[in-house]
């Protein structure tokens, strides 16, 4: 009953929360504006990481930046409100950090179907009145340019990918290389995601083991460590949610528990739709949450399947993406209908590379300032293996058969499930072939004690037909009694 009632208030503040965003977004003199189109002039406080928004030549010739509105001036009247939108703007707008506060004249434009923004606004100024944004902010900002132009002497794949793994920008990310990731399912490697937070927070808790720290203090340091990571990467939510989720794997992973972790990954979901509840129509998160619960659920058991003659970290590395994989598959063809043929080979290909790129080039990013020449020097052996992983890339997207068409709908989503389960099975069956020997003598001998019993039940059936027949017929005359028969 506790639980019951913890649920139902949980449920009913998810809901007035989500009431109060909707009619904010749909009524009121600020959605007026946006289904009108008009023009007008808004003070906005930035709340994410400027996003680039290539052209066809594969140049940043806009930036995607979201804000929260304070105040909206149109048509001589002054609209206070808090409301989330996304402004379109020019180079100017990729300058800004989180935290800073501008104003700027533009176009409202109602938002695209799907997204929880209340509009868009199409600047048609430069951010001007610009307040200065938290130091943090500015440091990582400043650090996160001279990063990008220290890994400028890259060739160019490696100059596109390795700052979008290490620091989330992907400005200069080529389109090909970026298809070629998307066709075999490795456009997660693209960007800041879950497995670079658990990789620095992984090394992290290494270190501190490494110099004896007690827990707690331990726990403290790869905490703050993780905290400056996501600040670095800039505060999004899908960088926040990469974070906590990334922890939660790892430590699901480390502690041996999947029940602890299984409850961890349930108390961030309550946590994070509580405090936004439109994640629940994300399919971002939706791919973050399913991601951490197969590592949790699958992850633990096909590493533990493998046998121990195979080293842990490559059994690790082939469990993981196979884990998360199983999950996301079936939702992943709703947004995309088709199948990555080579996704998984190509993960286990990139998985041991992931790890070098981002401890290496996480390391490199404050010894760019301090250090230039050891950072060069990172930069660069961190520039080979983002080098092999985009090469991996490109050599998988070739491939024949790389990305074959899927059902779209319910059918494509069932019959992924269906695949899923099947690979599931086969892959227990591959690593336990005892444990599938044993289970197939069960199936016959339950079989055959099964047959047994239906030819015992039929002969006594086939006995008492007769006997019946017996009493019906001439032999009898229908006279005999149970006794006399």
């Amino acid at each position: 009953m506790a639980a019951v009632g913890v649920s139902l208030m949980l449920a009913a503040a998810a809901a007035a929360q989500s009431a109060a965003g909707s009619a904010q977004r749909f009524d009121g003199p600020l959605a007026e504006a946006i289904a009108a189109g008009r023009s007008v002039v808004a003070i906005v406080e930035v709340a994410g990481s400027p996003r680039a928004v290539t052209g066809p030549g594969g140049a940043a010739e806009r930036w995607s930046v979201p804000v929260v509105t304070q105040e909206v001036s149109t048509g001589g009247a002054r609209i206070r409100t808090h409301a989330p939108l996304v402004v379109m703007g020019g180079q100017d707008w990729g300058s800004l950090v989180p935290g800073q506060t501008v104003r700027a004249a533009g176009t409202l434009r109602p938002a695209e179907p799907g997204r929880t923004e209340a509009g868009s606004l199409a600047a048609s100024t430069a951010p001007a009145g610009t307040s200065a944004g938290p130091v943090l902010q500015e440091a990582a900002r400043e650090l996160r340019d001279r990063f990008v132009s220290a890994a400028s002497f890259l060739e160019p794949d490696a100059r596109g990918l390795l700052p979008g793994m290490v620091t989330g920008d992907t400005s200069a990310l080529d389109q090909g290389l970026g298809n070629a990731m998307k066709a075999v399912g490795m456009t997660h490697l693209t960007a800041v995601s879950g497995a670079n937070c658990s990789l620095v927070l992984g090394a992290l808790l290494v270190l501190c083991r490494r110099f004896r720290l007690p827990r707690a203090p331990a726990a403290g340091v790869a905490l703050a460590g993780l905290a400056l990571f996501v600040v670095l990467v800039g505060p999004d939510a899908s960088v926040l949610r990469a974070a906590l989720m990334g922890a939660i794997g790892v430590a699901s992973l480390a502690g041996g528990r999947s029940g602890r972790g299984l409850s961890f990954l349930c108390l961030a979901v309550i946590g994070l739709l509580l405090s936004d509840p439109a994640l629940g129509t994300s399919f971002g998160f939706l791919l973050s949450v399913l991601a951490t619960l197969g590592i949790i659920l699958l992850g633990r058991p096909i590493i533990d399947w493998i046998p121990v003659v195979v080293p842990r970290w490559l059994a690790a590395s082939v469990a993981v993406p196979l884990s998360a994989q199983l999950l996301c598959g079936p939702v992943i063809v709703l947004l995309q209908p088709q199948f990555a043929t080579y996704a998984l080979p190509a993960n286990v290909v990139a998985a041991p590379l992931v790890a070098p790129v981002t401890l290496l080039g996480t390391a490199a990013v404050p010894l760019v300032s301090l250090i230039p020449c050891a950072a060069t020097v990172l930069i660069a052996v961190a520039g080979a293996f983002s080098s092999a992983v985009a090469a991996t890339a490109r050599f998988a997207a070739q491939l024949p058969g790389s990305a074959l068409p899927w059902p779209e709908g319910v059918p494509g989503l069932l019959s992924m499930l269906l695949l899923s389960v099947l690979t599931f099975a086969v892959v227990w069956a591959t690593a336990r072939p005892r444990h599938l020997l044993r289970r197939i003598q069960e199936a016959h001998t339950g079989t055959e004690a099964l047959i047994e019993l239906l030819e015992i039940r039929m002969h006594r059936l086939r006995h008492v037909q007769s006997l019946k027949r017996w009493r019906d017929g001439p032999g009898c005359g229908g006279k005999c009694n149970g006794s006399n028969s």
